[in-house]
């Protein structure tokens, strides 16, 4: 076997690694999905069976709607997830291109430093971080979510574009230079769109965890007015009873928007992860 046809069979098997493990994550999606369309009995009598003419009810959807402000909370969801993704994309691909491109005295400690963001979880900073928004009156407010979902996606961000950074031709790098290109000019139009796929793969792994995140916006933003969707589903769960029609119709609405991003980038998210098994 040629070292083509090694790159062939490692990249159809990275491939079929990925499309299996998509189908397993996607199973818990459909469960509550179809649950969502069920009577409460039959959500406990048949969890995985299909609704049907006795058991379909939209009673969670119309409660959903009724109680809360659903639509209030979707658009917090939305404008904090989707900032946050720009800073984190922006600026860890430009400290991604600082650290690959240019050798500077204390390059290796400021990647060093970067890669511990990864390791040290920022949870274990919310009391510091809490008395840091109270002191800013950045408290329930959406610019706190989105300075802490910021930093929180920055080391892996700068982790893993770094690595494709260091990928793209210096030739063509120089060439820019020589045609008089600025430095960002090279950075945004030679470097950025040839690692679309890693920027897409960084954007799928930063998108989920902050979407459905719970434990900042309860310290950070717990006021109606800027409640995230996960956090306004909490209303429904109570500590005596707890209404599973309303909370799956609610975290199927809230699984959609996610859903729906990760099969726009799918096909760059795949080219990105399996981009070194094709060497």
């Amino acid at each position: 076997m040629n070292s083509s046809h090694r790159s062939l069979f490692r990249s159809v098997a990275a491939h079929g690694i990925l499309i299996t493990y998509t189908i397993i994550a996607l199973f818990p999606v459909f469960v509550i999905l179809i649950n969502s369309f069920k009577t409460r009995k039959a959500i406990f009598r048949e969890p995985l069976a299909l609704p049907d003419a006795t058991s379909f009810s939209l009673i969670g959807y119309e409660t959903v709607f009724k109680q809360g402000d659903f639509f209030l909370y979707f658009q917090n969801s939305l404008i904090v997830t989707l900032v946050s993704l720009f800073c984190v994309l922006l600026f860890g691909a430009m400290a991604a291109f600082a650290l690959a491109e240019y050798r500077f005295k204390g390059n290796s400690l400021m990647a060093l430093y970067l890669a511990l963001g990864i390791m040290i979880p920022i949870r274990l900073g919310t009391v510091a971080i809490l008395q840091l928004m109270v002191s800013t009156g950045l408290v329930n407010t959406r610019t706190a979510l989105i300075l802490v979902y910021t930093a929180q996606g920055l080391p892996l961000a700068v982790f893993i574009l770094s690595e494709f950074m260091r990928q793209v031709s210096d030739d063509l790098k120089n060439a820019g230079r020589i045609d008089g290109l600025s430095e960002y000019r090279i950075f945004f139009r030679l470097v950025l769109p040839l690692v679309r796929p890693a920027m897409a793969t960084v954007a799928v792994f930063t998108l989920i965890p902050i979407w459905n995140d719970l434990w900042f916006p309860l310290i950070l933003a717990p006021a109606e007015e800027v409640k995230t969707l996960t956090l306004g589903s909490q209303v429904f769960i109570g500590q005596f009873v707890t209404n599973w029609n309303a909370v799956l119709a609610s975290l199927s609405l809230a699984i959609l928007p996610a859903l729906v991003l990760y099969l726009i980038f799918s096909r760059q998210l795949i080219r990105g992860i399996t981009a070194g098994a094709v060497k």
